[in-house]
C-alpha cells in the first residue's frame, strides 16, 4: 500500500495559460534553462495550452518566455483559478 506524502512535502505548483502551442514553449523553456533547469520545474501539461510548474522555477519560465516572445496570459496557484 502506498502513503501518501504530508502536504508540507509535496511541491507547490503554479498554473500558466501561455499563447503558444506545446513545442514553441518547450522550445523556449529548453533553450534558455537548459534540460536540467527543465526538470527541476517539474513542468506538466494540463492541456494544450495550460502547464503547471514548480513554484520555485516560476521566475526562470517567466524569464524563458519573455525571451521567446511568448505571452502568458494568467499565472495562478489553483486550476480554478484560471477560470476567473
Amino acid at each position: 500500500m502506498e502513503k501518501k506524502l504530508k502536504p508540507s512535502f509535496r511541491e507547490n505548483k503554479r498554473y500558466l495559460i501561455v499563447s503558444a502551442g506545446k513545442e514553441k514553449v518547450e522550445k523556449a523553456i529548453l533553450d534558455f534553462i537548459g534540460i536540467l533547469g527543465y526538470s527541476k520545474a517539474g513542468i506538466s501539461w494540463i492541456n494544450e495550452n495550460v502547464l503547471a510548474v514548480n513554484r520555485e522555477s516560476l521566475n526562470n519560465i517567466k524569464a524563458s518566455l519573455a525571451f521567446a516572445g511568448i505571452k502568458i496570459n494568467k499565472i495562478s496557484g489553483t486550476l480554478k483559478g484560471l477560470e476567473k
